[in-house]
């Protein structure tokens, strides 16, 4: 059971609009939180919100410096909240997606950020329709696990060098389905049913490195695999794009027809990091294609019907 804390703000200067440093209490004591609210943000008119879930030794200043969320927040008007996880509950401040028991509705990690979703949602003016949730590397993971968890509450995902949900139980099977990826592919799918009593499905933008050692990119064809199985009817894919940014080459693949259910960008050279990231964050490549705006573009695209 979550309950709300008297919000405990540590402004900290942003470029625009402010940054927010916020409490939520758990169970387990309080959890930190970050919000960004954009200079053009108006009480009156319903603005979108994207969660964003930290990597691995990160925390949310890395993760906002690296992806420039903020700065797309000032330039299309959203909000953004960056749930923490502190050492306290893993010692690398990785999210635990790998355990079973953050894998589920209403308990674990989904539940904390669900919890601080809704936290946001009530304390400032947020379109219900356009409500988001993104992450990297374990942040990936974990948001790829709440959205299947609370699809009523996330219209759509941003998965950034994740794993796909259930491929992984425990930490003794991390490193290897990491490294290559899940071993029973046939019931990614039934993995989703058997966890969360039904089919869920969400429009999604994955992105992934192919050169990535940490994370096999077999691990993105497995998210993108489990997606499309739990579509009704099952996605294909509409068409691919081949392209060049920053020296790097990618490929682009969307499945849905002409308004893509889901998006699948995959870049030759990238290793471990963000795509187009800034390098004052951490784990971040400037080359490739700039996934922060690709996902914004696509999370705007996607309203919940």
């Amino acid at each position: 059971m979550m309950a709300d804390a008297p919000v405990d703000f540590a402004v900290v200067a942003a470029a625009d609009g402010q940054f927010l440093s916020q409490q939520i209490e758990t169970a387990d004591g309080p959890r930190n939180y970050k919000i960004y609210i954009p200079s053009s943000y108006d009480k009156t008119k319903a603005a979108p919100l994207v969660v964003v879930l930290h990597g691995c030794t990160q925390d949310p200043d890395d993760i906002a410096r690296g992806t420039r969320f903020n700065a797309l927040a000032d330039e299309k008007g959203f909000l953004v909240a960056y749930p923490e996880q502190p050492q306290k509950f893993n010692g690398l401040k990785c999210w635990n997606w790998f355990d079973a028991a953050h894998q589920s509705r209403d308990k674990g990690e989904p539940a904390l950020i669900a919890s601080i979703t809704r936290k946001v949602m009530s304390a400032y003016t947020i379109d219900k329709a356009r409500v988001y949730i993104a992450g990297v590397s374990a942040g990936g993971a974990m948001a790829l696990s709440t959205a299947y968890a609370y699809p009523e509450l996330f219209a759509a995902a941003g998965v950034h060098s994740g794993i796909a949900y259930g491929a992984a139980t425990s930490i003794a099977n991390a490193l290897p389905v990491m490294r290559s990826g899940a071993s029973d592919t046939v019931s990614l799918s039934s993995v989703v049913v058997k966890a969360l009593g039904s089919p869920r499905y969400f429009p999604a933008i994955v992105f992934q490195g192919k050169a990535d050692k940490s994370v096999n990119f077999i691990n993105a064809d497995q998210i993108v695999a489990q997606l499309s199985e739990l579509h009704a009817p099952p996605l294909i894919k509409h068409k691919e794009v081949s392209g060049v940014t920053g020296n790097y080459h990618y490929t682009m693949r969307s499945y849905g027809g002409t308004k893509p259910s889901m998006e699948y960008w995959l870049i030759d050279e990238l290793a471990h990091a963000w795509s187009g990231g800034s390098k004052e964050g951490t784990y971040t490549d400037p080359n490739g294609p700039d996934a922060a705006r690709e996902m914004i573009r696509f999370f705007l695209e996607h309203p919940r019907a």
